[in-house]
Parts: C-alpha cells; structure tokens; sequence
C-alpha cells in the first residue's frame, strides 16, 4: 500500500506539473495518472487501497468542503436569493429532460431507463467544481455578483437532490413505486445540514475562545468531527437524514461568523492540506475509470451527453433570469456547472451489478462523461474566469 500512494502522490503531482506547464489543468494529469496505474491498465496499484478508495475520496471532499465553508461570504448569497436556490435542483432536473428526450430515440432505452442514465449523469462534480470557486473568491474574481458562491452551494446541494431521483429511479426499475418520503427528505436533508453545520461551528467557536490550541489541532479536531457527520448520516435508520457534507461546508461558515479571525487562518490551513488530498483525489477518481468502457460508447452516446449539458446550461440560463448578472457572468456560470467526476464514478457501476439491462450502457456513458466534462470543464473555468468575471479590489 505505500508503494501504491507513493506512487499516487509522485506521479500524479508529476502529471499534474507537466500539464500545468502546457497550460492545462493539473487535474487532468492526475486523472490520466488514475487511468495508468490503476486496475483497469498497469494495475499498479494495491488492492487494499482501491477497497478503501471511496472512503479516501470522501476525505478529501471533506477537505475542500469544509475550505469553502470558511471562505464563503454567506452575505453575498443572501443578496442572490432565489437563483441561489433554484440553481441547486433547476439544471439537474433539465439534464434529466434532456435524457429522457434523446436517450430513448438514439440509445435505444426506455423511458425509465433514460431517466436513470439522466440521474446518473446530472451531478456536477464539487471535487471539480468546488476548488476552483474558492480559488475565485480568494483571487476576488466574482464576488461581488456572488457567482463563486452560488456555485458552491448550488453544487453541494445538486448532489443531495440527484442522488435522491438515483435511489427513487432504482427503486422504480426494481418495481417499486416512488416514496414521497424520499422527495420530502431532500429539503429536510439540506435545512438540518445547514443548522447542524452553523450550530457546531459555534460550539467550536466557544471552545477555541475557551480552550487555546494550536491552529493545527483546530484543522484535525474539525476533521474529525465532519467525518463523524458522513459516518452519522450513512448510519441513520430514519428514513428522513441529514445531508452531511452540507453540514461540514456550514461548520466553516458558523465558524467563520464567531471567530473570524481564526477561520482566516484554518482556511490557509486546510488550502495546505488539500495540496496533497487534490492528488489522493483525483488519482483514485482515475482509477475507477474503465477505459473499456468506451469502446461500448458511441458517437450517439457523445451526442446524447453533449445535448443533456446543453439543457442543463439552458438550466443556468433560466435560474438567473431577473438577476443583475451579465451576460458574460451567465456564461462563466453555465460552463462552471458542467464538470463530472466523483457522484458519477460512485455510482455509475450501480444498475450494472443490479443486472439491468441497461447497465452496461449507463456505465459507459458515465465513464465517457467523467472522461469528457472532468478535464474539458476545468479548462474551460480556468481559461475563462480572468475574462468573464469581475475581479473585485480593495478600493471597491
């Protein structure tokens, strides 16, 4: 196993570098990283490792998260209002349309296994999506208009919403009928997130007042922690839960209301260990994807994804009508809305070990979208940001 994150952390960071360098972005090197030394082609990589894979990644979206939560002017998002809210299940739910047009005309399934494929593919991916925001608000591209904002918690709140219709769709296809509970669950899920998030980030404010420790020993203690909340929310029996990770970007966002001060130097903190956690990341993520796969995937299938981003950019489109953000910030949005990469590496594989029949063909087209939006939707945020947003300065 220290042979195989060895080899994650040099040859990913190595990748990483050489890409950087022909201005692309980091992460695609450590996705083809993923893809080289994982199971599916060099196999270099321990199986030990690949089991606990998932939970890995888990961590380091915990990182990010909770590094976006003590960076996030909540303020600034107040003043969005509704496309802040809108933008959470908007475009997901016009991905989903988009699919079960197309998806039944060129692929050949049903109706309800277009709507499975859709919800599959209508996660946007915050490992992607999430870092690059917070690299915004710290540069001050955007914040003004609170477009990095928006995008953050509309991206952890697309993941609570899509992965619900997963689970409903499953269920569908295995004769179940649709449970009203599940839908019921999504509002709750977030409401709870964001006042167990803000109410422990007041407890810890208190205690850090309190009790004088090190800023390093705040970072772990918060980790440990926001891993107590994933552990509680997959454990809960209820069929009404609470969305974890909404709670872990909240505890930096109470934090940050109380202590100021010491959220500023958490954030530097946890930008540090992200360094290493981004690589872990986006290696693994690599390493799920069957390359395979792709030679089951063809050009009606890159059509059919191609179309769905186009109706979930419509989405964007539409949840910032009536707003005051211009035409150039609308389109920075719409391109920022589009990367995938870890909701679908987690359960693109689901409806094939089920056994449905369409099983093959959502994985493929899930690892095809992975492949495609991953590398291509970081590009494009980060080619375009210096053009279409505002950057904010201390004068302003």
């Amino acid at each position: 196993m220290l042979l195989s994150i060895a080899l994650i952390l040099l040859i990913g960071m190595a990748l990483g570098g050489i890409c950087q360098k022909l201005k692309l972005p980091a992460l695609l090197g450590m996705l083809i990283t993923g893809v080289l030394i994982g199971p599916y082609v060099l196999n270099l990589l321990d199986g030990n490792l690949l089991a606990i894979s998932a939970d890995l990644r888990k961590i380091a979206l915990v990182i990010i998260l909770t590094r976006a939560g003590l960076g996030l002017n909540v303020s600034d998002l107040k003043k969005i209002g509704r496309p802040a809210l809108l933008m959470c299940f908007i475009p997901a739910s016009f991905e989903i349309a988009g699919m079960i047009l197309l998806a039944p005309k060129l692929l050949g399934l049903s109706v309800l296994e277009a709507a499975l494929m859709g919800a599959v593919l209508a996660a946007v991916s915050p490992a992607v999506v999430v870092p690059r925001m917070v690299k915004l608000m710290d540069e001050g591209y955007g914040t003004k208009q609170g477009i990095p904002q928006l995008i953050i918690a509309g991206a952890s709140v697309d993941d609570v919403y899509v992965i619900v219709l997963f689970s409903t769709f499953v269920g569908m296809m295995q004769g179940e009928s649709a449970s009203i509970i599940s839908f019921i669950n999504i509002p709750v899920s977030i409401i709870l997130g964001v006042v167990i998030g803000l109410a422990l980030g007041y407890l810890f404010a208190l205690f850090f007042k309190k009790v004088h420790i090190r800023d390093t020993a705040k970072v772990f203690i918060i980790l440990g922690v926001s891993l107590l909340l994933v552990v509680g929310e997959e454990a809960l029996p209820t069929p009404i839960t609470f969305s974890a990770l909404i709670a872990i970007m909240f505890i930096g966002v109470g934090l940050q209301k109380r202590k100021e001060n010491v959220a500023k130097r958490l954030s530097v903190k946890y930008g540090k260990i992200w360094v290493g956690a981004e690589v872990m990341l986006f290696v693994l993520v690599g390493a799920t994807v069957n390359i395979s796969y792709l030679g089951n995937v063809g050009l009606k299938a890159l059509v059919v994804i191609v179309a769905a981003l186009i109706f979930r950019m419509i989405g964007v489109f539409v949840c910032l009508l009536g707003t005051d953000i211009s035409l150039k910030e609308r389109l920075f949005t719409m391109l920022a809305y589009t990367p995938k990469a870890t909701v679908q590496a987690a359960i693109g594989g689901i409806p094939l070990a089920l056994g449905f029949a369409c099983g093959d063909m959502v994985l493929a087209v899930a690892v095809l979208a992975i492949v495609l939006t991953a590398p291509l939707g970081a590009f494009a945020i980060d080619l375009s940001y210096k053009k279409m947003l505002v950057k904010e300065t201390n004068d302003n």
